[in-house]
């Protein structure tokens, strides 16, 4: 038989010590759920960060769009450098805004002839009045035949993007975008014709691949997720990523101005000329399109003069090639500085014509 073992005396040590080794043990078991809540508060403060920062670039996305133009020009390397990545940016971009758009509305509005009126005046009469008054100037054969080739040129891909960050109509722009770009061809046949004294051809492969890639393929995608997904979540969602869509804009005039900083490197009065002459014609097409749309209000009036004159010169000079001469290539990198300048113009301009709610 074992001898009875005798209870420990109950001592003020023994409580003290007791009552320390129960407290212990419940922080323990309570440190897991404290770092929870840490890292959750920690994800929490990063998302708040990440949300302010694309506010931030968003609301000042009319002045962030030149500087990124100036510094792809101080740091050519960086912009050759990202130069091959544009078409997959492009992409993101496209779907991102068309996600925004429900497509049975689009295609509605593809089908009003306002639209195609819009696109034969950023085409034919862009072609008519540039290069009539290129002709009257005195400019060189080369020179007529790459400004021919910009008035064929539809507008800029990431134009909806711009349009929303100045507070015009994406939809609008979007459907005017598809327009220009669907009579680019047409347009830029007709203009070779006339001002290329070679032979030429178009790579309409390439153009009918490049239209599936960036406007089908995106339309398609949209659709689907309008058919299937609740109203009120994709527009939660799409309010999240709406402020992501200019922020890929930036890309663009940081990755395409190399070829105007090369020849700037080569011969600084010709690097000026042809920024002038690119200034030109941002600015001709800006007043064209807004004096000939006045009559239907401010804004639609500044829709149609920054859609106009943003110009998607890369899509055309892949399809054409060397067709366009070598003064396409040279006005292709200048024109990015005027170009997306237009969007700080757009946004003082909206302030001061279209009258603001009052508070």
């Amino acid at each position: 038989m074992l001898p009875p073992i005798d209870a420990a005396p109950v001592t003020h040590t023994n409580l003290v010590y007791n009552q320390s080794v129960m407290l212990l043990f419940i922080i323990t078991l309570k440190r897991p759920c404290t770092s929870h809540r840490f890292q959750v508060t920690i994800q929490q403060q990063i998302s708040g960060v990440f949300i302010i920062m694309l506010a931030f670039l968003s609301r000042h996305s009319s002045i962030l769009l030149i500087l990124a133009a100036i510094s792809g020009f101080l740091t050519p390397q960086a912009s050759t450098a990202i130069f091959p990545y544009l078409p997959y940016i492009l992409f993101f971009l496209m779907l991102f805004t068309l996600l925004g758009i429900q497509q049975k509305t689009l295609i509605r509005l593809l089908c009003k002839k306002r639209i195609w009126r819009y696109g034969l005046f950023h085409t034919l009469m862009m072609t008519v009045l540039s290069c009539g008054l290129g002709y009257l100037l005195g400019a060189s054969g080369d020179l007529l035949l790459a400004i021919s080739g910009i008035a064929a040129t539809g507008s800029l891909f990431a134009t909806p993007a711009i349009a929303r960050s100045v507070g015009l109509d994406v939809l609008e722009a979007m459907a005017m975008t598809i327009t220009s770009t669907l009579l680019m061809p047409i347009c830029l046949y007709i203009n070779l014709m006339i001002f290329q004294e070679g032979s030429f051809t178009l790579d309409l492969d390439l153009y009918l691949q490049r239209l599936l890639i960036f406007i089908v393929c995106p339309m398609l995608f949209s659709a689907f997720v309008y058919h299937y997904t609740p109203h009120d979540l994709l527009q939660h969602i799409h309010s999240k990523i709406s402020q992501i869509t200019i922020v890929l804009v930036f890309a663009f005039p940081f990755g395409l101005i190399s070829p105007f900083r090369t020849l700037f490197n080569d011969s600084l009065e010709k690097a000026l000329t042809y920024l002038l002459i690119a200034t030109t014609i941002c600015v001709l097409y800006f007043l064209a399109g807004f004096i000939s749309f006045r009559k239907q209000g401010s804004n639609a009036a500044l829709l149609v003069a920054i859609t106009s004159a943003n110009r998607n010169v890369l899509l055309t000079f892949t399809v054409a090639g060397s067709a366009l001469g070598p003064d396409f290539v040279l006005l292709l990198g200048a024109l990015q500085l005027p170009s997306y300048a237009l969007p700080i113009l757009v946004r003082f301009l909206n302030r001061h014509l279209i009258p603001q709610p009052a508070n």
